[in-house]
């Protein structure tokens, strides 16, 4: 009996800390006021979609999703306002040859619908893509160079 109160404890846990990770929607007058000043600087020519926070590593995220030009930008702010990370949609065509072909060797035979660059820390880490492969959606990596990444970023 105690193994199953143990393994059923232990469910109950990897559920609850399952629950923390998800992002959640919340409206502007959420942010912290550090994450707004931020925010204000990054908004010249978008449209903001919306807001969301999420818990990682024990620590509250902030994102706004914004249009800019046309294309998607998801910025990622700590609670601090220091700019964690940067999504942002690139055309396939724009990109350098190597990376589309680390995407297109990634994607085999899969239709690339959608690539966005992913910026740490002011750094280009790596490029997403989303796969639509016989109507299932899967998201694929590569490195800045189009290199195989070990693990995703």
């Amino acid at each position: 009996m105690k193994t199953y109160q143990a393994t059923l404890l232990a469910t109950v846990l990897s559920i609850s800390a399952l629950g923390l990770a998800e992002e959640k929607a919340i409206s502007r007058s959420d942010l912290p006021p550090a994450v707004e000043k931020s925010l204000q600087q990054q908004l010249s020519g978008a449209t903001v979609k919306g807001f969301s926070a999420e818990k990682e590593n024990g620590r509250v995220v902030y994102e706004a999703q914004l249009i800019v030009d046309g294309h998607t930008k998801d910025i990622q702010f700590d609670a601090s306002g220091a700019i964690q990370e940067v999504e942002e949609e690139v055309a396939f065509d724009s990109l350098p040859v190597e990376v589309k072909a680390g995407l297109r060797a990634r994607a085999k035979n899969g239709k690339i619908t959608k690539v966005e660059s992913l910026t740490k820390q002011n750094k280009l880490v790596a490029y997403e893509a989303q796969v639509d492969k016989d109507g299932r959606q899967s998201e694929i990596q590569v490195g800045p160079k189009g290199e195989r990444l070990l693990r995703e970023v």
